[in-house]
């Protein structure tokens, strides 16, 4: 098994008992997790891989957030404490958490009713809620690290990109579908881009606490509920709305690229009523996270930089998004702040 976590030491740490089976968790880009049984149960084991967030100290102050949360009725998985009571076992220099297993599945927003997607609007509205309530004052503490800075992005540095990209994709042979899909999606954005320019957004505001990574492989369901909100590597403080556009940008996109906008708005009417958001917080969110998208190339960057493949499969929606978010902007916002 590649990566085979040091499962002698990790569970005599937890007193869990021996193992019995140890099988990696496909889903997931950035960390590695075993589904793991053992004499005494079944459970999550997590190994933090990424080096932006594995301190085991961080990783222990977000533990606790989520313990927090649990007690405020946020379905969360909090990890297991160890015989000395700390939630993280650092083994040959890596770090280890250990959850119970949660039994559920994802549900992308194709496969929610409306009423689904207004639950999970309010849920998402609960969780920043909760967080406020639970996690230390904004002015006391340093955002953690995030993909999502408040700057918003600078279009001549996104043309600087846009022109290494290009550079990348000539280069690499034999070409491909995915080298001819790039091309034309890099010369889209930097045509809407010069179109654009002047559209640049401010800096963000009102920022909170915020799960920093909700989307669909984050999130378990039980039947038709949601059973555990996962993955809390990226909480910190950061504009909260942009989380709710950017988690609706993922649930709700289609395979086309365009955003199933009456879903949209169940869940954003939901959202603002649970998090005590404006209709006017929304529709600058929405403008921002449109700027975003207009200037990001992540997904790019890990195929052509990084020759990691794991994100290829989301490109097409993603890629498309853009470019139909810009020609329905006012639909977009509509949906979210009416």
């Amino acid at each position: 098994m590649p990566h085979a976590p040091p499962l002698g030491s990790l569970l005599r740490r937890y007193a869990a008992g021996s193992a019995l089976a140890c099988e990696p968790v496909e889903q997931g880009l950035l960390n590695r997790g075993y589904r793991l049984c053992t004499t005494r149960g079944r459970y999550f084991l997590k190994h933090h891989f990424d080096p932006d967030t594995a301190d085991p100290a961080a990783i222990e102050r977000r533990h606790l957030a989520t313990l927090r949360l649990a007690a405020l009725g946020v379905p969360v998985a909090p990890p297991l404490a160890d015989r000395d009571g700390r939630t993280v076992a650092v083994v040959g220099g890596h770090a280890y958490a250990l959850h119970p297993w949660i039994d559920g599945r994802h549900r992308h927003g194709g496969q929610l009713t409306r009423g689904e997607c207004a639950r999970l609007g309010a849920l998402l509205g609960a969780v920043h809620a909760c967080l406020e309530r639970v996690m230390p004052p904004k002015g006391r503490t340093r955002p953690a690290t995030s993909p999502h800075p408040v700057e918003s992005a600078d279009p001549a540095d996104t043309f600087a990109l846009i022109d290494d990209l290009l550079a990348h994709v000539s280069r690499h042979r034999p070409a491909d579908a995915f080298d001819e899909l790039a091309r034309h999606r890099l010369l889209e954005r930097r045509a809407l881009l010069e179109q654009h320019a002047a559209r640049r957004p401010p800096r963000g505001a009102s920022v909170g606490w915020v799960h920093g990574d909700f989307h669909p492989f984050n999130l378990l369901y039980k039947d038709d509920a949601p059973a555990a909100i996962v993955d809390w590597d990226r909480l910190g403080v950061q504009p909260r709305a942009e989380e709710a556009v950017r988690a609706a940008a993922i649930f709700f996109v289609r395979p086309a690229g365009a955003l199933d906008l009456r879903k949209v708005r169940a869940y954003a009417r939901a959202y603002r009523r649970a998090a005590g958001a404006t209709p006017s917080e929304l529709a600058a969110a929405v403008h921002r996270v449109w700027w975003e998208r207009l200037n990001d190339f992540w997904m790019l960057r890990w195929h052509y930089e990084r020759g990691d493949t794991r994100a290829d499969p989301q490109f097409p929606a993603a890629s498309a998004l853009a470019v139909w978010w810009t020609g329905e902007y006012d639909a977009v916002c509509d949906a979210f702040a009416q």
